[in-house]
């Protein structure tokens, strides 16, 4: 999927670590919205979405995608395996399955979700993984993150301690690799969005 976007995309618009810093206040507004969805669609106010809570929530959405796709990426994003989707959890949810539509759709398509704030947020985050991204494959891995971290503008050099701190935040299996899903989890944590929320999502 993240080949495809990045194709489809080109380059990244960030040229620094700092320039995706700057726009975390709007990453929180957009991410806002979608806190009112996840409410909407907690039908029983328990704080997670079910698989059917879920399904109605993407067809209001206008995500159109298949049922097993939605299925797929509900096991895949609960992490913790209690069947219900926590707000963070949702947050990837949603932003997978854009990436999953994003990649079947036609590119002529000016808006491919009921919600244009949405698609902005989603197409912003897609572009800050994108930067970190050197190698082009759709995985972070450490050294291209310490390039994108320090090269792309001496300036802004981050202390190498907080390189690798960031990198060990993405990388909860220790494997060198990050997924995109991986690399979500610890963006969302970098923003801050739980700070307001009483919902918070136990990931490792």
């Amino acid at each position: 999927m993240m080949e495809l976007k990045r194709s489809s995309s080109g380059q990244s618009k960030f040229r620094s670590i700092n320039s995706i810093i700057l726009k975390f206040p709007r990453f929180k507004e957009g991410l806002k919205e979608i806190k009112g969805v996840f409410e909407q669609f907690d039908e029983d106010s328990n704080g997670t979405i079910d698989r059917d809570e879920l399904k109605k929530c993407v067809k209001k959405l206008q995500f159109h995608v298949k049922e097993e796709e939605i299925d797929d990426l509900f096991d895949s994003c609960d992490v913790d395996e209690k069947e219900g989707i926590q707000f963070n959890e949702f947050i990837v949810l949603l932003c997978l399955l854009y990436l999953v539509m994003d990649s079947s759709s036609s590119s002529d398509n000016t808006s491919k979700i009921g919600s244009p704030e949405l698609e902005a947020t989603f197409n912003t985050i897609v572009e800050a993984f994108l930067f970190l991204d050197k190698g082009g494959d759709g995985k972070l891995h450490k050294k291209d993150v310490i390039k994108a971290l320090n090269d792309e503008c001496p300036s802004e050099k981050s202390p190498s301690h907080v390189t690798r701190t960031r990198f060990k935040e993405m990388d909860w299996d220790r494997s060198g690799n990050v997924s995109f899903r991986q690399f979500l989890f610890a963006f969302l944590d970098w923003v801050g969005i739980d700070a307001d929320d009483e919902t918070h999502t136990t990931k490792r």
